[in-house]
């Protein structure tokens, strides 16, 4: 690849695993980053510290329940030990209620499966930020960067949960970085709209008609496609890089067009 500013940066990804995360492990490794992989899904995330070490590239992988602060301040240890610091936290662990209840709405979540989605998506990000604070102080070009959602924006069915706490996330962003200045640390945070991921699937399978969900979701996106996890990776090593020394306590959509208006392709004869 070419370079990206990124050679020799250290990265944590909270669950890179699968999808995005793993996307991002790939890329950066691939721009000369060293990467720790971290996941509860142990055999995902080794095999992509396998890929990734198989096409040349420096990566490592620690499991990680970002709701455990335990696990979290070992993530953070291992990694400093392991490639003597850390310039990037990813924070891109997050679950949709859709992955564990069919209580989607108001009247059927139970609080157990709202507070389950806040700890993991809102709670995990503010304390893997406080759990690599003390690494990030050291590094000459260290930054946050957090995993949004369109649904920071706009409402969706059967986001209850999710939804705010994407919400949560890019006003989270903000406060990172009016917080962190002082030590010259950035946070920011991307909002994908429909990428082709395992959680996506989750969320389109939930659905009553998934056809008729998925068609109008991938509908709005002016760029007329399902979203790749690859491109929100390359989006995040832009983040990440010195190239992106401005940017600070920014909330980017990366949503293909979805947000731009009010409408589906259909309307302008793209369907």
């Amino acid at each position: 690849m070419h370079d990206a500013g990124l050679t020799d940066h250290v990265f944590v990804i909270t669950g890179s695993g699968q999808g995005i995360g793993a996307a991002t492990a790939r890329t950066a490794a691939g721009y000369g980053a060293k990467v720790m992989v971290s996941d509860v899904a142990d055999d995902a995330g080794r095999a992509v510290v396998g890929q990734i070490v198989d096409d040349g590239g420096q990566a490592d992988y620690c499991h990680c329940d970002v709701s455990d602060w335990d696990q979290l301040q070992n993530l953070m240890r291992v990694t400093a030990e392991t490639f003597g610091g850390i310039d990037v936290l990813h924070n891109n662990a997050g679950i949709h209620e859709t992955q564990f209840t069919t209580g989607l709405s108001l009247e059927d979540m139970d609080l157990d499966t709202f507070d389950r989605v806040l700890n993991v998506n809102l709670r995990g990000a503010f304390a893997a930020s406080k759990a690599a604070l003390p690494y990030l102080k050291h590094s000459d070009n260290p930054s946050i960067i957090n995993a949004g959602s369109t649904a920071s924006w706009v409402g969706y069915p059967m986001t209850m949960a999710y939804g705010p706490s994407k919400a949560a996330i890019a006003l989270l962003t903000k406060n990172l970085a009016v917080d962190l200045a002082p030590y010259g640390i950035r946070a920011n945070c991307y909002c994908p709209a429909t990428v082709n991921t395992g959680m996506v699937s989750t969320f389109l399978e939930a659905a009553e008609n998934r056809e008729s969900l998925e068609g109008f979701m991938v509908a709005s996106h002016l760029v007329h496609r399902m979203g790749e996890p690859t491109d929100v990776a390359e989006m995040v090593c832009f983040l990440a890089s010195r190239k992106a020394s401005f940017v600070n306590g920014s909330v980017i959509l990366i949503d293909g067009g979805s947000l731009a208006w009010r409408g589906t392709v259909d309307a302008l004869g793209m369907a």
